[in-house]
Parts: C-alpha cells; structure tokens; sequence
C-alpha cells in the first residue's frame, strides 16, 4: 500500500508516518529507489495499532519506541489500555462535578440581588436514622453522597428495612463538611452503620427542585433569607429526598431544612 492508502487504513496523516519513519518508529515496508515512495504492508497495521495505543495512553514516543522494541503482547496492551480508560473516566466524572459546580456559582452570582420569600418556619419532627457519617471535603461531596446511601440502602434490604425516608444532613468543621446519609430506622443496629438521632426542632424550610449539581444555589438563598429574617443557625442543616429516583435528577424533589433560634 503507498503510505496515502496506509494512513487512510490507520486513521492517521501522512506526516504522521513520515514522522515515525524519521525516527525509526515505524519504517515502511519498501521505499522505491527511483521515486522514493514509501509503501506499506497490511501487516504492519498491527505495528501501527499499538504505537497509537501506547500514545493514548499518555507515552511520549521515546516511551512507545522502548515499550516496542520489547514486542508488547495484545494482551498486556488491552489491559494497559483498560487502566487508561478507567482512569479517563474517573477524571471525566471529576470534571464534569468541577464545571456543575461552576455553573452553580455562576447563577448565584446573578441571582444575588433576587430574593424569595418561598420558606417556611416549622416543627420538624426527631429521627433515628441507620447511616454512614464521615468527613468530606466540600468539593467532592457530588462524588460521594449516592455511593454511602446505596450502601447504606444495601444493608437495610438484608433487613427489609423501609426506605421511605431519606435523609443526609451536613455541618462544616475545621477538616471539612461533617456529613451523615442515611434513612429513618428504629430497628436494632446494623453491622457497618451507625446509628444518627436528629432532634425535633424549629427550621426555616424550602424546597429545591431538580438535580443536586444546583442545590447550592437554593441552600445559599435560604441561608440569605434566614439572616435578613433574624434568625440564627442552631445544628446542622438537613436534606429530605421527599422524591428522588430518576437518574437524571429533573424531577427530585429536595425539602432543605436548617434548624434555627431567634436572634
């Protein structure tokens, strides 16, 4: 195949080979004395396969010379490129939750002078919730809240304990967001949770509609409408999932609850 036809079949540029024939990457199968065309073989797409592999994978093509010249089996290079795609993915995820939570501030800022007057203050009730508390830092709580309330609801369905009542609740300290997930239980203490009492108590109260990458937006209004109305901040603040079972989040319905005490 002339190299035209070979960078077709391999999805690359012409110069691109002509890059790997310089430095002895990938040499063509024949270079006609008399023209000096380059013309390749179909066997060496097998070559040409792996050295855009191993760049994939973040090689340099010093890297990709060194890991070829030891003949890298298929097998190997499917699981190097496994390992790739993972982590590819992870740094997806990471940077999707990144840019929702830019958006978030974004629309704060144009809603900083917009203030609503949809809360209400009100008893709300004591709960005892089977849950998993730990200390997270606030930027990556996106990451982490489902996958504690999916173990946590794994281990009530060994029980056939209701999960009619979510609920997560969340306080900042000095290490971070301080954070319980969990849903109401007053069966006996289960192996790998812990057991959280949320007293009854006065909250100012609102409802978020819609997906979590915005709930900050209506958790910074409340907190706004709070202090203007006199009110202080008296625990932790709380989040009941009154529905929340689409996965792309559009319906959820989110009841944002902060205890308070008159100033």
């Amino acid at each position: 195949m002339l190299i035209g036809d070979f960078a077709r079949l391999g999805q690359v540029s012409v110069r691109m080979l002509r890059h790997y024939d310089q430095i002895g990457l990938l040499r063509p199968d024949n270079v006609d004395c008399s023209t000096s065309y380059r013309s390749y073989s179909p066997e060496q797409l097998f070559v040409l396969n792996r050295i855009v592999a191993l760049k994939n994978l973040g090689l340099s093509l010093e890297e990709v010379g060194r890991i070829m010249t030891d003949l890298v089996e298929a097998e190997e290079l499917r699981g190097m490129l496994r390992l790739r795609r993972t982590e590819l993915e992870h740094e997806q995820r990471a940077a999707g939750i990144r840019l929702a939570a830019v958006e978030s501030r974004l629309r704060m800022i144009e809603k900083e002078n917009d203030m609503s007057a949809d809360y209400v203050v009100k008893q709300i009730p004591s709960v005892r919730l089977a849950a998993l508390t730990d200390t997270l830092d606030p930027t990556t709580l996106g990451r982490w809240i489902g996958p504690m309330f999916d173990r946590v609801q794994s281990e009530l369905n060994k029980v056939d304990g209701s999960l009619a009542t979510a609920l997560a609740t969340y306080s900042e300290v000095e290490a971070g967001m301080e954070v319980a997930v969990g849903y109401a239980y007053d069966g006996r203490a289960l192996p790998g949770l812990d057991v959280v009492d949320l007293p009854s108590a006065t909250a100012v109260c609102g409802v978020h509609l819609g997906p979590m990458s915005s709930i900050q937006e209506s958790w910074q209004a409340l907190h706004r409408w709070l202090i203007e109305n006199g009110y202080e901040h008296d625990g932790p603040c709380r989040e009941l999932y009154v529905r929340a079972e689409s996965e792309n989040q559009q319906d959820w319905v989110t009841e944002l609850q902060q205890p308070v005490v008159d100033r």
